[in-house]
């Protein structure tokens, strides 16, 4: 057993448009980077946290990191343990982009690799879930799935839970903008309507199915086509400046989709290679700039590895 690791997690691509708490992918950068040592006193503590303006809290009950590391330590029956913690974040924390997954799958990974991988990814998986709980009032996995499996990530069910790993095709990238602006996710979630008219829920049914048959087939087109939300995008989009605006924008440059990352207000365009994406990033941040509101850009092709040790 070692007594110290240093963990990257990536951030993540909440919905992928029409698959709202269904489907994610992971992403190279942003993410966040979590230090975690073994030490004498049992117990578990937040001894830093760096990048998050003084937003998150120390109290080990009520972060994320710290909450989840407890119960799995909880699970493995080693609360006997002492363990400190530093989280570094190195992502915009409401940016929709799975800020508080990115912390606690990389602080799940850390804690599992000091204790020997006694738990897969996939079984880290209910544990990341019980972070996203305590974060914004709901355990959805679409954020924390694929930033424990990399990839792009079906969740079929949650109870059970059942977590699908889905290929995709490996020229893929992502072009995100992050418009600095509020979104909290509780309020994002708050808008959405508890009950759908049957024709569009069908229809959302197609365009879920259809999207990961184009993953699956390669088939772009496809994708592109299937990448529409009747449901959720209709009230979000009301939150992200010039949302619409955008998207045509990326959509006529060349983007294959376009549409809200998590619950915003960051957006995000899928494309066939990065210098596509570079230049929709371009074109979206200074579309921003025209109506005084500044941006943050990532561009990067799909993550396929999910959390990564560092040292």
């Amino acid at each position: 057993m070692r007594d110290t690791v240093k963990v990257f997690a990536p951030a993540t691509v909440a919905n992928v448009v029409c698959g709202f708490d269904v489907l994610g992918f992971a992403v190279n950068a942003p993410g966040d980077e979590v230090v975690m040592r073994v030490t004498d006193k049992p117990g578990v503590i937040i001894s830093k946290i760096t990048g998050d303006d003084g937003r998150l809290p120390l109290n080990p009950d009520k972060n994320t990191v710290s909450a989840s590391v407890q119960d799995y330590l909880k699970h493995i029956g080693r609360t006997d343990i002492g363990i400190d913690i530093e989280l570094h974040k190195k992502m915009p924390i409401g940016s929709g982009l799975g800020s508080s997954s990115a912390s606690t799958v990389a602080g799940l990974f850390a804690i599992n690799t000091l204790f020997d991988n006694q738990l897969s990814n996939q079984e880290l998986v209910p544990f990341a879930m019980k972070g996203e709980e305590l974060a914004c009032g709901y355990g959805h996995a679409d954020n924390v799935a694929p930033a424990l499996l990399g990839g792009f990530v079906l969740v079929r069910s949650y109870e059970p839970l059942d977590v699908i790993s889905l290929p995709f095709p490996q020229d893929m990238c992502a072009a995100i903008v992050y418009p600095e602006v509020d979104v909290p996710t509780k309020d994002a979630r708050q808008m959405i309507r508890s009950k759908v008219l049957l024709k569009d829920a069908v229809k959302q049914w197609g365009n879920v199915a259809g999207l990961v048959t184009g993953l699956f087939t390669n088939d772009y087109d496809l994708i592109g086509r299937s990448m529409v939300d009747v449901l959720v995008e209709p009230t979000r989009s009301i939150l992200i400046p010039d949302f619409y605006k955008m998207r045509s924008i990326a959509m006529e440059m060349g983007a294959v989709s376009f549409g809200i990352s998590g619950s915003g207000p960051s957006v995000f365009a899928l494309t066939k290679d990065q210098d596509t994406a570079h230049l929709i990033t371009q074109a979206l941040q200074k579309q921003l700039k025209s109506i005084q509101i500044n941006s943050l850009s990532f561009v990067s092709s799909v993550n396929k590895k999910g959390p990564v040790i560092l040292d």
